[in-house]
């Protein structure tokens, strides 16, 4: 993560912003509730807060009440957001093709990615349970 983090390719946008945008380009309809996206982000909800309305400053996303419970904010990336995550994730995809090179083979790629996508979806069930 920190060659990741000191690469030169973010741009305009930090990496930990850049898991924002991305986190909203993987849903259908580009957005989430802010609760929603704190869930799926490494940040307290204040911190997501203040880099949500960076973003929004930055026109890569938009906030607006939560029809369904106006205590609650809408979170949405916008034209110009989704453009900005396609340019660097392009950037980001070479870079990891770059570090991870010819260190796995295309089976263990395989495997690493179902493996991955196993924990990630159990993380919901996970957070629930309790720990002592």
């Amino acid at each position: 993560m920190r060659r990741f983090t000191a690469d030169d390719i973010w741009g305009p946008i930090s990496v930990r912003e850049y898991d924002v945008l991305f986190t909203l380009s993987k849903c259908p309809t580009h957005k989430l509730r802010l609760h929603d996206l704190n869930d799926e982000i490494l940040l307290s909800q204040p911190s997501l807060s203040r880099m949500c309305e960076r973003l929004d400053k930055l026109g890569y996303l938009t906030r607006e009440p939560d029809p369904s419970d106006k205590r609650g904010t809408i979170v949405a990336l916008t034209d110009a957001g989704l453009a900005v995550q396609r340019e660097i994730g392009r950037r980001h995809a070479a870079r990891i093709r770059r570090y991870v090179g010819d260190a796995l083979s295309d089976d263990e790629l395989t495997t690493l990615e179902a493996l991955c996508t196993k924990l990630r979806l159990a993380q919901p069930a996970i957070s629930r349970q309790e720990f002592s």
